[in-house]
């Protein structure tokens, strides 16, 4: 018979998979709360640089798959948030830009973003965050072979 032996700590990959369901779905709910949602976020915090980007680029940015994001661009057309045209020089792609209701709705869900660093920030300070960042840029680097 077998005993499983229980680590004395959990292994640091476990203990980042919870933590990264628990704090993305607490974001998630913020962002429906401010009448948004994580996938929106992304979007128009990937458009409002330019306020204009390729369907590839916005995908790439946001990093899903393009039936993953036509499906959200679907929504976000539908709230007025954004406009799809052809491009007129490449007709085979599309240009997504961002209307004046979506620049309103990306400052909202700004703030609602801001609120809730802070809310995960806690007691951490300037340092301990930056400590934070650098280690998992780090963790990033050991499991991608060297990409962070």
């Amino acid at each position: 018979m077998y005993r499983v032996v229980k680590p004395a700590k959990p292994p640091i990959g476990f203990v980042l998979f919870q933590t990264s369901k628990v704090v993305a779905r607490a974001f998630d709910d913020a962002m429906v709360e401010a009448g948004g949602s994580q996938p929106t976020w992304l979007v128009l915090l990937s458009l409002m640089p330019g306020g204009e980007r390729s369907q590839s680029e916005l995908a790439q940015a946001v990093g899903v798959q393009g039936p993953t994001l036509t499906h959200h661009l679907n929504g976000l057309e539908a709230q007025g948030l954004i406009v799809r045209a052809r491009d007129p020089v490449d007709r085979r792609s599309h240009q997504v830009t961002l209307t004046p209701a979506g620049r309103a709705r990306f400052l909202t869900l700004r703030q609602t973003a801001e609120r809730f660093d802070a809310r995960l920030r806690g007691d951490l300070g300037d340092a301990a965050v930056d400590q934070l960042r650098d280690l998992l840029a780090q963790l990033r680097v050991n499991v991608s072979g060297g990409e962070a």
